[in-house]
């Protein structure tokens, strides 16, 4: 398995956190430890505090363009209504699967990490969230109130108003604009690129915070975590070729050898993206037409990444349970809704779970520290929610193609595939 620099970085960081955090903990010990551990609170709070700088821009630019590149056909509507409508019971399921098994599985339980300061207010003002005030909390009175105060819901309703609005005026009266806001989507990219650059210093301050004050027993969550989580993704997956079934019978088995090379690539790369030109060529030659690949695939890559989608239900939990702040049902269902709307707005982002994450803890009074504590592992996460990601949009296709009649015959897809693997030949 090769990881890239960043990844490598970010173990040694871990390592070095656990070292640092238990020789903390061993040899000063007590209200020293605690001292020692507060410097590296510190440095964990600036990086926080980085992530959270990018959240309302990165959220607002990225939904926009998104919606104002697609356009208003009477084929691409029709298309795009049978995909969003299939995306969004994948979505419920990932996101509801991932509560049931976090519930579960409890992967957070009696870790004990403390609370940060002012953590007593947490738990008021988390069980005094009802239906009627997140409705209501969810419809902006002032846009730039809303980006201030990183109200990522209210940037989203803003976001769609704008998107749609450009979407219909693009071709006549907005065109600079909407070239305007294209251009801002990879500036903000690269600078979330530049933020995930100093990863590695908060995930070492964040787990030698950690160590310092709870010891190394801490660390025995994160194989339980993970073990539980990749349980979990085995149910999804089981989910997702099971509802592929009720639309492709038997074929549904066929398409899942026909991606396993690009979800092994996914798999090995930690990345949807360095996976998607070879989704793209295996799904041709399963015999779907380009039309419907060309318009479902790359939507599918931005509302249908169901591993990173049940991935932000179970981290999220987890979070909540090892600062021993559990939500009630009605606190979890509301989540569930946060994180299927929030989890829309920055498709593509390097490491777009921990993005949501770390946007929707505020919203339910959890600790924002919380992400770090799972930072120094995700890219192992990472891997299983990409392949996740690639399965569901591959299977997502499939099953628009085969609605729209536009998957060829078995015969055609054979000859194709030859005429393919001759030419790659010479």
């Amino acid at each position: 398995m090769k990881m890239n620099k960043q990844t490598a970085l970010i173990v040694v960081a871990m390592v070095l956190g656990i070292l640092v955090g238990y020789a903390c903990n061993v040899l000063s010990g007590g209200p020293a430890a605690k001292e020692i551990a507060g410097y590296f609170a510190m440095v964990t709070d600036i990086f926080l505090r980085l992530i959270k700088m990018i959240i309302a821009p990165l959220i607002f630019s990225t939904l926009v363009a998104g919606m104002a590149g697609m356009g208003d056909a009477r084929t691409a509507g029709r298309i795009g209504g049978k995909a969003v409508g299939w995306f969004l019971m994948a979505s419920v399921a990932s996101l509801t699967i991932g509560l049931i098994f976090a519930n579960l599985f409890q992967p957070g339980a009696d870790v004990g990490v403390p609370l940060p300061e002012a953590g007593t207010a947490v738990s008021l003002k988390t069980s005094a969230l009802n239906l009627r005030e997140f409705v209501t909390h969810v419809f902006p009175r002032n846009f730039f109130e809303a980006m201030a105060n990183n109200e990522i819901l209210q940037i989203l309703v803003f976001s769609v108003f704008v998107g749609l609005a450009l979407g219909k005026l693009r071709e006549t009266k907005a065109r600079t604009l909407v070239q305007s806001i294209e251009e801002v989507v990879p500036v903000m990219l690269t600078v979330t690129d530049y933020v995930m650059r100093f990863a590695p210093i908060g995930v070492f301050a964040a787990v030698a915070n950690v160590v310092a004050t709870q010891g190394l027993g801490v660390l025995l969550v994160y194989g339980k975590f993970m073990g539980s989580f990749y349980l979990t993704l085995v149910v999804l997956w089981a989910f997702l070729i099971g509802a592929g079934y009720l639309v492709l019978r038997n074929d549904v088995f066929r398409l899942v050898r026909t991606v396993r090379e690009p979800m092994l690539l996914g798999f090995s790369t930690a990345s949807s993206e360095s996976a998607y030109p070879r989704v793209m060529e295996e799904l041709k030659g399963f015999g779907i037409k380009e039309r419907v690949i060309g318009f479902v695939l790359p939507l599918g890559y931005s509302f249908n990444l169901d591993g990173s989608m049940i991935y932000t239900t179970f981290a999220s939990l987890f979070i909540a349970q090892a600062y021993n702040l559990p939500l009630g049902l009605e606190q979890q269902l509301l989540m569930l809704l946060v994180l299927m709307v929030s989890s829309k707005g920055i498709a593509g982002v390097p490491r777009s779970s921990l993005v949501v994450v770390a946007a929707v803890l505020p919203m339910f009074n959890l600790p924002e520290a919380g992400v770090l504590l799972i930072m120094g592992i995700d890219h192992f996460l990472d891997m299983g929610r990409t392949a996740t990601n690639v399965l569901g949009n591959a299977i997502a296709t499939a099953v628009v193609g085969k609605w729209e009649d536009a998957i060829g015959a078995e015969e055609e897809m054979t000859e194709e595939a030859a005429l393919s693997a001759a030419a790659a030949a010479d």
